[in-house]
């Protein structure tokens, strides 16, 4: 069964545009890495600050390949001045799940 990894990232509304303009430029290595299967990067509407951004892995030894390798690494680096996180590492906390029953729309 597949697991979720979600990152809770806590970014204050001044950083807002430039955290999600990191993503919108990342590299997109996750999307070929064996085992992944799913991406998304949610924005807070109300009742919070913090982002989720959730991965969703075939098993956890192909999230911990992806964790552990050099494309994680990249993907997380913090580049310098023009690539400056928009959040502090020390905000952030990862949440897993194991995905016990999902559903799609019937016909898809």
């Amino acid at each position: 069964m597949s697991v979720v990894k979600i990152n809770v990232v806590t970014v204050p509304e001044d950083k807002r545009a430039r955290f999600e303009e990191r993503f919108r430029g990342r590299a997109g290595a996750v999307e070929t890495t064996p085992g992944f299967e799913w991406f998304e990067l949610l924005r807070p509407v109300e009742g919070t600050d913090s982002y989720l951004v959730y991965t969703r892995w075939v098993d956890e030894e192909a999230y911990q390949a992806w964790q552990n390798g050099q494309d994680f690494d990249r993907a997380h680096e913090g580049g310098g001045d023009t690539l400056a996180p928009a959040a502090e590492r020390s905000q952030n906390h990862l949440w897993s799940y194991d995905v016990v029953e999902s559903a799609a729309p019937k016909g898809s």
